[in-house]
């Protein structure tokens, strides 16, 4: 295994440990970056606009090189949202870093190789699998978007990606990170969805017998999956985004339905309305209960950025018009809530200690603006 790719199981075996840290001084530091630690009341924005924009997108490229030069892996709340959403925007923001790619390709296997299946606290699961997934998913987003055209590393990635799917089609998740990342088998397995679809001309070209029945596992286990929570219900509209032919128009106009009905009066929307607590995964550490349900609005959770953006992006890509009302509200609320690092703050619902997801709902944010014609 290659002392890279290593570095990756390391890492996500790391983010599942119990204990809390520290909060720190800097959320990302490098040499000549130093990003502030996300705090509740970093200042607003006086008025969304230019200028805001630029330094959202300064955000954005900052904390992802902080990642690769200090850390260097693939993860699901910095690296992994910079490559599967900052290649879109390059005509609104410029074009991603090249550097964020080079640690991507740098972890894709030389060869694809068989992986073992294993087994903890009741569940079987392959190892990595979702750093493969939101490997691959980067990759091909910036073959989409940037070249044009798929490259031989994104090719590779999505076969080892495929030898981590497990044999009911699904990938399971394993290994608690942020909220809503990586928690459902649902959530995983359409991120692996997506990453397939997004590879230019990958699954039209498919010829390979065992990818080919691979694929359609998939597809069988997304029509037939029981929800795990809301949050699950309603990523059946970002699932009929990519694969049409797996959602049936009564789910998703359930899925819209539920949806619209958790948008808060203020025009946001809650990740915490999206799910129980325990419900968000199959095993919940006492640190992440401690955390929120210990919340000032535990009891009636207020809006935040990544669920009102997400919200936005969902309805967008089910060609709900940014003139739409609902839609309206949310793009006022987002534009209200930017801080003037750029970012839009918002508390992690993991650890709180560095509050990476803040970076995870400043790119969803930025996502929701260009998919309303925003970023002007």
């Amino acid at each position: 295994m290659k002392p890279a790719y290593l570095l990756l199981l390391v890492t996500s075996s790391a983010f599942a440990a119990d204990a809390p840290k520290p909060k720190a001084e800097f959320q990302y530091q490098t040499e000549g970056i130093q990003i502030s630690r996300a705090t509740a009341d970093e200042p607003k924005v006086k008025a969304f606009g230019p200028e805001t924009i630029k330094a959202a997108a300064k955000y954005l490229d900052d904390g992802a090189i902080c990642w690769v030069r200090e850390k260097t892996c693939v993860n699901c709340h910095t690296t992994g949202p910079y490559l599967s959403e900052r290649p879109a925007l390059a005509k609104q923001l410029g074009m991603p870093l090249e550097e964020v790619l080079a640690d991507f390709v740098k972890t894709v296997p030389a060869e694809v190789k068989p992986q073992k299946e294993t087994e903890k606290d009741g569940i079987k699961y392959f190892g990595g699998s979702w750093t493969s997934i939101w490997r691959s998913m980067g990759l091909a987003e910036w073959d989409k978007h940037i070249t044009g055209s798929l490259s031989p590393h994104t090719e590779r990635s999505l076969q080892e990606m495929f030898a981590r799917q497990s044999a009911n089609g699904s990938f399971v998740s394993f290994g608690e990170v942020e909220i809503p990342h990586i928690t459902t088998d649902f959530e995983l397995t359409l991120q692996a969805a997506r990453a397939m679809t997004a590879a230019p001309g990958w699954l039209a070209g498919l010829k390979d017998p065992e990818l080919l029945a691979k694929v359609e596992k998939m597809k069988s286990w997304l029509r037939t999956a029981e929800p795990k929570n809301d949050f699950d219900r309603i990523l059946r509209l970002q699932l009929a985004f990519y694969l049409p032919d797996v959602v049936p128009q009564p789910l998703r106009d359930e899925a819209l339905a539920l949806l619209s009905s958790k948008q808060h009066a203020d025009g946001g929307w809650s990740l915490r309305d999206m799910s129980a607590l325990n419900d968000w995964h199959f095993k919940i550490s006492d640190t992440v209960v401690k955390l929120v349900t210990s919340l000032p609005d535990a009891a009636k959770p207020e809006s935040d950025a990544y669920m009102t953006a997400f919200a936005i992006v969902l309805m967008r890509q089910n060609n709900i018009p940014a003139s739409d009302e609902r839609i309206q509200r949310a793009l006022k609320w987002l534009k209200q809530e930017q801080r003037v690092s750029g970012r839009w703050w918002m508390q992690s619902l993991y650890r709180g200690n560095y509050s990476y997801i803040t970076y995870i709902a400043t790119a969803q944010a930025m996502k929701a603006l260009a998919l309303c014609d925003e970023l002007r």
